[in-house]
């Protein structure tokens, strides 16, 4: 089923005419993967479907390598574990990273670096302050590093910051009345200041979908651009038909607070899941990309800053089967293409609206070989009765069964599909070595595959990642126990 999905998919985009992504238009690459693409495969990939920004949450040497001649223009990332160590006095941490990651490939035919992410929403609430006293110096330091490379004219140092960095009062919650979180208001003003005292630009993360997920009340329709039957939000006569305008106006807003209305804002990442999730459905991230492609492409702004461009990186690129399931289980499938590069639905990144526009494939993906692991047919009933359940839980604290979870899209197959599934999540993750597929006897490899109408059962991609076993990844156990509650219903 899987090679066959792919094949379609790569004669409608053969016949497809490669149309360039709208003006300003990023992807985020992340690479948290258990056998993750080659380099090589991604920067072909952005150039075939005209993307031509990337945002990266490491400075990875292959990935930069890859990078190097393609044109693509990048933003590096300083992940939250280095801030303390980059914040440090003499600055000498900064300087030698700049160094080590932006001169070493900042020349001609080399790596087109655009800006430094310094930190990745280290504000967030859940991480309860930890970041607050390092992050505005490690934001100077960075920058002033690149001032002094003599770069620091086109190389800037931004923070990408969550969309809870600020919000309007209860008594007043429209996106004129937008403010900086109280308890962090004064870095925040620190930040903005030192951003445009260095014609920086301000980052923010804003995910609609974690409104819809995160509220059972929120309106659906409000999260979409196409206007639905959502009822408006009125601000002084401003009518907001959609979240997204309103978040960002709710920034908007914050920063004319601090006297810097009008500084430049990029969105870092904005996107929507296909799976995991009873909302995190392709046909959602479908009607989401349409109406926010459409607005990039116009260069439509919101009410608060109308006719504007707005630099936007989608989030993202692919699917990562080693995100942390923390958030929720739709954390593994944000891409807009599968873990191998495959187009999940129709996609026209120009913005002109072009409903039979099909992104192009990844080429050169190699897979491991057409095998997958299942229950085996021969187990007694005994054995399932007495083993099942733990091998279950095992296979998917390895491996990634998010797509098993309530209302996702291998929901609802009995006990064996999901004990299958479980296990070739496994095997698959561990790159289909032998004994990865055996579960005291409960397990055998197949070459008939067990995909269902709805569900996928994947092979994993051949890559220099295939050799390494893979680290336990911390799956939810909400999904395991399901699974063994299913077991248990369908053996009494």
């Amino acid at each position: 089923m899987a090679r066959l999905a792919a094949g379609l998919l790569l004669a409608a985009a053969a016949a497809a005419v490669l149309v360039a992504a709208a003006e300003g238009l990023g992807v985020n690459w992340g690479t948290q993967a258990s056998h993750p693409l080659p380099p090589k495969v991604v920067v072909q990939l952005l150039k075939d479907n005209g993307i031509n920004k990337v945002k990266l949450f490491e400075t990875n040497l292959e990935a930069m390598k890859a990078l190097a001649g393609s044109g693509v223009e990048v933003m590096l990332a300083i992940p939250n574990n280095m801030l303390h160590h980059i914040a440090g006095d003499s600055g000498a941490a900064a300087r030698d990273w700049v160094k080590r990651n932006v001169k070493r490939f900042d020349f001609d035919g080399g790596v087109v670096i655009k800006y430094v992410a310094v930190g990745n929403e280290p504000f967030l609430e859940a991480y309860k302050g930890s970041f607050i006293k390092v992050t505005l110096p490690a934001l100077e330091n960075i920058q002033n590093a690149l001032n002094d490379a003599g770069v620091g004219d086109r190389i800037k140092a931004t923070v990408p910051l969550n969309a809870d960095v600020y919000n309007s009062p209860a008594r007043n919650p429209v996106p004129s009345a937008g403010r900086f979180r109280a308890e962090i208001s004064g870095v925040m003003t620190d930040i903005v200041r030192f951003l445009a005292k260095n014609k920086a630009p301000f980052t923010v993360n804003i995910y609609p979908f974690l409104s819809l997920y995160l509220d059972d009340n929120f309106p659906l329709d409000f999260a979409f651009f196409d206007g639905g039957g959502a009822t408006p939000v009125n601000d002084k006569g401003v009518m907001y038909t959609n979240v997204y305008d309103a978040n960002f106006d709710t920034l908007v807003a914050a920063l004319a607070a601090v006297g810097h209305g009008d500084m430049p804002i990029i969105v870092g990442e904005v996107g929507w899941p296909t799976d995991g999730d009873r909302h995190a459905k392709a046909s959602h991230a479908r009607r989401f990309y349409d109406g926010l492609l459409r607005r990039l492409a116009a260069n439509r702004g919101t009410p608060a800053r109308p006719n504007r461009h707005i630099e936007t990186y989608l989030f993202g690129l692919v699917d990562e089967d080693r995100k942390s399931v923390q958030p929720g289980s739709f954390e593994r499938h944000w891409g807009i293409f599968r873990y191998d590069g495959q187009p999940k639905f129709a996609m026209d990144l120009s913005g002109q609206g072009r409903r039979d526009a099909t992104l192009v494939p990844a080429k050169g993906v190699q897979y491991l070989s057409r095998t997958w692991c299942a229950v085996n047919p021969k187990a007694s009933r005994d054995d399932l009765g007495k083993l099942l359940g733990a091998k279950i839980d095992y296979a998917c604290s390895n491996a990634d069964c998010t797509t098993l979870g309530y209302g996702s899209t291998c929901n609802g197959m009995d006990a064996m599909g999901n004990a299958s599934y479980a296990f070739n999540a496994y095997y698959q993750a561990q790159s289909q070595k032998d004994e990865a597929c055996d579960f005291q006897g409960l397990a055998l490899p197949t070459q008939t595959d067990p995909s269902t109408t709805t569900c996928n059962f994947t092979i994993q991609i051949a890559t220099s990642g295939s050799r390494v076993a893979a680290t336990r990844l911390g799956m939810a156990t909400a999904v395991a126990a399901l699974l063994v509650a299913l077991l248990q219903l369908s053996l009494s």
